[in-house]
């Protein structure tokens, strides 16, 4: 029963999204030696189940789920040995299955697989139910039912009067600092951790503008006429704002000393505090507010005027304070987002506030002879940001000289080739080979780069490969888990989510991406157990305590969001 509890939550949430269709599922036991998108594939896409199986296998049929009838059969190939994953496997490939239906692949002696869709427009529910998860994880306000549903709770951490700790460089006073989003699974909020989101967020809002309607994610701002997706943004916008000094630096998180336990938003009243103040937190904040200036002068010029000032204020003070680096003080114990190198970030804010003002200031104080197109896993909030700003550099070719434009556009292809090109090797068709904390993010901001390679030139493979990086999120790994909560038939239950864990409701908070494997299993310490001798691309469990591998977090959601907008628009 537990298998189908995901698919349920899932079509709770398309229905408050305002969707009427659901997957229709026949009453079998599924087999999870069949991995494949439990939610579904674009009727061109490249289809492809990865099944486990040390036996011999010949022939694979595909089944429409609701009259059994079969719609294609294919031969199976294989087998192969993979080593990331531990496994052998054989792969079913049943692209030219172009007909849209909800349907099962079947393998006799090893049963059905979970369900999936073919169709246009497949992962738009999900799309928005990423997004939609921002809101769940709103701080400074109640989550009302007729919006959140099951998953409604009580007002949390109005962070009216948060405390300045001294090493904000304040020795009293407090801070009036409300809304935002909580970070993860803790209820802290960190300026690098929200600046960062928000700027691939903001990217993809300004790629493929209003991509959500006003009234799409049904959150308390539906039908104010601006987009729902603006809207939900804005609210993590406003608490950044506030975490602004009077000299334009940055402070860098608002957080309780120690994590709270695994209780509801309302009943974590330990006192929280502004803590610290850094070059990264200010140079973030710069890049994000910069784009946000962008992304809502058409709506609102008042309010984007408001951000780029702030933007502004923020870099200059990161000029004339260029290596404070941030580290937790010795009384506190939450998330340090630590970083000692902020020579990306600068590269950010400098390329956001140019393409904002055309100020060439910014341009010239580029370190242009040192932009490194290498992406290494791991690369998330401390140096993805150099890759943002290449995105935006090449989303603005007139105000970018030629040959610096020209090094981008080379750049940039070269590496998406070389991605592209793992896919056709790497267990699973993704292009990360080493698992890292938030490997799940790894293989989303891969796919960021493909992606603006696409955006490029249209090579098929570079669509291919963005494609594969969303099968791979959504059910075809080695753990054949969608790692999405609330979508496909077999999602993760026990996230590592205070409010999840607390709030006595058996699924999750859906819209949430989990971490995914973590060969480093750091939370082996704090007694979480993993299977005995588990493969890096297994190194992962379905339990709420498993901090390393099933936390969720912002900059997780991000590219999930991206990727999933940028699939949405280009699948036509």
């Amino acid at each position: 029963m537990s298998r189908l509890i995901g698919i349920y939550g899932g079509l709770i949430l398309l229905a408050m999204l305002g969707c009427e269709e659901g997957v229709s599922v026949r009453d079998d036991t599924y087999t999870d030696q069949i991995r494949l998108n439990q939610v579904g594939y674009y009727p061109d896409a490249q289809k492809k189940a990865v099944v486990v199986a040390e036996s011999e296998i010949s022939n694979f049929s595909i089944v429409e789920s609701n009259t059994g009838e079969t719609v294609f059969s294919g031969e199976i190939s294989g087998p192969f040995n993979w080593e990331l994953a531990g496994e052998q496997v054989h792969i079913a490939d049943f692209s030219e299955l172009q007909k849209e239906g909800s349907y099962q692949l079947y393998i006799e002696d090893l049963g059905y697989s979970f369900p999936f869709e073919i169709k246009e427009h497949v992962l738009h529910p999900v799309y928005l139910g990423s997004i939609k998860g921002l809101y769940f994880q709103r701080a400074g306000m109640a989550l009302d039912e007729q919006y959140a549903s099951q998953w409604n709770r009580a007002l949390g951490h109005p962070d009216d009067s948060v405390l300045f700790h001294p090493s904000s460089g304040k020795q009293s006073g407090f801070l009036n600092s409300p809304k935002g989003w909580y970070d993860a699974g803790d209820y802290n909020k960190y300026v690098v951790n929200a600046s960062f989101p928000l700027g691939q967020f903001f990217l993809l809002e300004e790629q493929y503008p209003n991509s959500v309607a006003d009234g799409d994610l049904n959150i308390p701002e539906s039908g104010n006429e601006i987009s729902d997706y603006l809207d939900e943004l804005k609210y993590e916008m406003d608490w950044v704002l506030t975490m602004q000094d009077e000299d334009g630096g940055m402070f860098h998180k608002l957080t309780t000393k120690n994590f709270e336990g695994m209780v509801m938003p309302h009943e974590a009243t330990s006192q929280r505090y502004i803590v610290g103040k850094g070059t990264a937190a200010s140079l973030d904040f710069a890049g994000a507010a910069a784009q946000a200036a962008r992304v809502f002068m058409p709506y609102d010029s008042i309010y984007a005027e408001r951000c780029l000032q702030a933007a502004k204020k923020a870099y200059s003070w990161s000029v004339e304070n260029p290596e404070v680096a941030y580290v937790n003080p010795e009384d506190i114990t939450t998330g340090q987002y630590g970083d000692t190198n902020f020579d990306d970030e600068f590269f950010w804010a400098r390329t956001q506030l140019y393409i904002t003002t055309s100020d060439n200031t910014y341009l010239e104080n580029l370190n242009k002879d040192q932009i490194d197109f290498t992406y290494s896993p791991g690369d998330g909030w401390t140096k993805f940001m150099r890759f943002m700003g290449i995105f935006t550099l090449l989303e603005n070719k007139s105000l970018v000289p030629d040959e610096l434009y020209g090094t981008l556009r080379e750049g940039i292809l070269n590496t998406a080739d070389a991605l592209a090109a793992k896919t056709n090797t790497n267990d699973y068709f993704q292009c990360v080979d080493d698992f890292q904390w938030g490997s799940n993010s790894d293989v989303l901001n891969t796919a960021m780069i493909i992606a603006q390679a696409y955006r490029l030139d249209n090579k098929p493979e570079y669509l291919t490969a963005v494609r594969q990086a969303a099968d791979y999120i959504l059910g075809t790994n080695a753990v054949g888990y969608s790692f999405v909560t609330g979508f496909g038939d077999n999602p993760p239950m026990y996230i590592h989510h205070r409010q999840s864990a607390a709030d006595g409701i058996v699924d999750p908070v859906p819209g949430l991406l989990s971490g995914g494997p973590n060969d480093d299993k750091q939370d082996v310490s704090a007694g979480v157990v993993y299977p005995e001798n588990v493969s890096p691309m297994k190194s992962w469990t379905d339990h709420e305590d498993s901090y390393a591998s099933n936390e969720i977090c912002l900059n997780w959601n991000s590219p999930l969001t991206y990727i999933l907008g940028f699939l949405e628009q280009e699948s036509k």
